[in-house]
């Protein structure tokens, strides 16, 4: 199996590139039946897509997304679903001066020396963040089926951004505050400094890193695979799939190394006739099995890798260290646009193992 394709059950294929034709997904495994329109996928895209504001790129795409195949009349078929956007404003004139003079943080190197040069090297070819718009419409899919079949509930937001930190909100406020505001924090008045810390970075040529957050509601008791196959490993190796992240912690993460085990341990009880733990630094998975609590984890992403500012960088072609300066347009932080992207991609995780655990059946109903 390729790097392209992810899922055993609920399998997602993507592929295209930043400034090819188009960039595209194909879901096999979802269940016959579910409704499902491009309006459905396009309200989850046109949270990731860029040209929306200052804290982003100013690269205008619409990305209108098409559905070639896999629904009739409204519903799921039970085929493969194939998913389409054609990429409109890219511009390759600024990568040409780069062949020679990989950009620090960049796969432009190491793509090199693995693809012997034939590689798409425009906008960062297949290693762009362009590509988890592929993840998104998989993901817009996947949050459906969970949602409607399930009633699971998936909410990401900013919870770090330059070292300022969303505090004091509930989930209610995250769920209400998240996409109201151009750096996607659950709380007003921090999403507000974060704003003026990405705008002053910008204004120095730089860019910043952070964290999101991500929160899924109603999960089950029972998803996961032991060993290799665990919820959390899963969840990790897309995680780690998008481009810029850096670290996965789940539940309490590295913070439990620095408690005691009496403080770290979930307690259980009884609720509603229902098993629960009193605390949740477990972050909703014990055993690489999901626990029928909320499931808690976040996501680090390093600082947008493509700066206006200076810096050093080898000339393959004259054999000397030069000076670069990035062209073209790019983020200053891809967090508040990865947010949805951090969605999808639990979403994905979450309805292959739903499939899998046999928590969602092939056919969803029946024509009368």
């Amino acid at each position: 199996m390729t790097g392209n394709i992810v899922g055993e059950r609920f399998v997602l294929v993507s592929f295209g590139e930043s400034h090819g034709k188009c960039v595209g997904a194909v879901v096999d495994g979802c269940p016959a039946g579910l409704e499902l329109s491009e309006e459905d996928i396009q309200k989850d895209l046109d949270l990731r897509k860029p040209g929306q504001s200052i804290v982003t790129t100013q690269r205008k795409e619409g990305d209108i997304v098409e559905i070639m195949s896999g629904t009739f009349r409204g519903r799921t078929t039970g085929a493969p679903i194939m998913m389409l956007i054609r990429n409109q404003d890219q511009n390759s004139s600024a990568y040409e001066g780069l062949v020679n003079t990989p950009r620090p943080g960049h796969a432009d190197a190491t793509a090199k020396a693995k693809y012997g040069g034939f590689n798409d090297y425009r906008g960062g070819g297949r290693f762009s963040g362009r590509i988890t718009a592929t993840f998104v419409m998989g993901g817009a899919v996947a949050k459906k089926l969970l949602k409607q079949v399930l009633g699971v509930e998936i909410i990401a937001y900013t919870s770090e951004l330059g070292g300022l930190r969303s505090a004091g909100f509930s989930l209610d406020d995250a769920r209400k505050n998240r996409y109201s505001n151009e750096v996607r924090s659950p709380d007003p008045v921090v999403a507000e400094e974060m704003k003026k810390k990405v705008i002053e970075m910008r204004g120095k040529g730089d860019s910043l890193g952070g964290i999101v957050e991500c929160v899924a509601l109603n999960v089950p008791p029972g998803f996961g695979e032991p060993v290799f196959g665990s919820l959390d490993s899963d969840l990790a190796r897309m995680a780690l799939s998008i481009p810029a992240v850096k670290g996965v912690e789940f539940g309490s993460g590295f913070d439990s190394t620095r408690r005691n085990g009496t403080q770290n341990n979930d307690l259980f009880s009884m609720k509603d006739g229902k098993l629960i733990s009193e605390t949740n630094n477990a972050g909703g998975i014990l055993g690489g099995l999901s626990s029928g609590m909320p499931l808690v984890y976040r996501i680090a992403f390093k600082p947008a890798a493509s700066i206006a500012a200076k810096q050093k960088t080898y000339d393959t072609a004259k054999k000397e260290q030069v000076d670069l300066v990035v062209p073209g347009r790019h983020d200053p932080t891809v967090v508040p646009r990865a947010v949805p992207v951090v969605e999808s991609v639990t979403a994905l995780v979450l309805a292959d193992h739903a499939i899998r655990g046999g928590f969602i059946t092939p056919v969803l109903g029946r024509v009368e």
